[in-house]
């Protein structure tokens, strides 16, 4: 049976080798760090670098953090695709290799109406016997997924085999719209990197999905936030949303940039390699403020814990 998701589900960033091949060794090196810190679960995504994989790097990306998890907490797929007929190939694949949910986010090429968006997930849905995670990342990428699409596909199949990750702008007011269209029933995910995480808690979300860059700071958040200690949380989310906002002034390349910054930082990935093409370098005054904001982070995590 599918393991639940919920709380913090970390994306795992794509390391890469000199020669632009996936570095396993890094790969679980970051997955156990993130449990160690108090990950919940993890999986692929957006920041993944997915959609510039190979069909047979996704493939074996997937099967690696199954593995590397070890039975620690749930893993999920990013299978978004171009066609359904691809989406679907990569969501039975998850299944297959071991996975508790598929994510995906509507083709980025064509702008669909509600009812292609709908049979879309349909077929999803219908074609694997795990929950899928409907992703609007419309924020930073592709197209938004209207809230009437997402109750259809709701009260057709039940909050246990559709779930919601809203990245829409405005991101707070469309998750309680889909909340509320849902009857609070409906569970929902933010994926803001922690910018927007102390209103999306507020408005009753389930989890969040980070990436992995910030994770021990969202994780604490997100603790301090469920025992009703605002003033820890507030501590460790300003510095926090802060490298976040630097982030997302250059998109998703933006959080990339930054994110691999902070990983070869950490010690988890020998380098910042990302796989091309993409749009934008970290330059090194945006560098130097992320480490200064890191620096302060760290400083209201060792707080916390002291």
């Amino acid at each position: 049976m599918p393991k639940q998701l919920q709380g913090v589900l970390a994306i795992a960033h794509t390391p890469f080798t000199e020669h632009d091949e996936i570095d396993t060794a890094a790969l679980k090196r970051s997955v156990d760090w993130a449990f160690s810190v108090g990950a919940d679960g993890l999986g692929t995504g957006m920041v993944s670098e997915t959609f510039k994989l190979t069909h047979d790097e996704r493939l074996s990306l997937v099967k690696m953090l199954v593995e590397f998890a070890a039975g620690r907490g749930p893993v999920f797929a990013a299978v978004g695709a171009e066609s359904t007929k691809q989406s679907l190939a990569f969501a039975v694949a998850a299944e297959k290799a071991g996975c508790d949910a598929v994510m995906a986010v509507p083709p980025l090429t064509s702008r669909l109406s509600e009812a292609h968006l709908v049979d879309h997930f349909r077929a999803l849905a219908d074609g694997i016997g795990i929950p899928v995670i409907v992703q609007d990342a419309s924020g930073y990428v592709g197209q938004s997924i209207p809230i009437a699409a997402c109750v259809k596909l709701f009260e057709r199949y039940g909050p246990d085999k559709i779930l919601f990750k809203p990245e829409a702008a405005p991101n707070g007011p469309q998750l309680s719209a889909l909340r509320d269209a849902t009857g609070g029933n409906a569970q929902i995910f933010e994926g803001s990197g922690g910018i927007f995480l102390i209103d999306s808690y507020r408005r009753g979300i389930t989890g969040t999905m980070p990436g992995m860059d910030l994770l021990d700071g969202v994780v604490a958040v997100w603790k301090a936030l469920q025992r009703d200690d605002e003033d820890a949380a507030y501590r460790v989310y300003f510095p926090l949303c802060a490298i976040v906002a630097l982030e997302l002034q250059a998109g998703l390349d933006g959080f990339l940039a930054v994110e691999k910054h902070l990983m070869v930082k950490r010690g988890l990935f020998p380098s910042v390699r990302r796989r091309r093409p993409y749009g934008w370098e970290l330059d090194a005054e945006t560098a130097d403020e992320v480490d200064r904001l890191f620096a302060q982070m760290q400083h209201a995590l060792g707080e916390r814990s002291a």
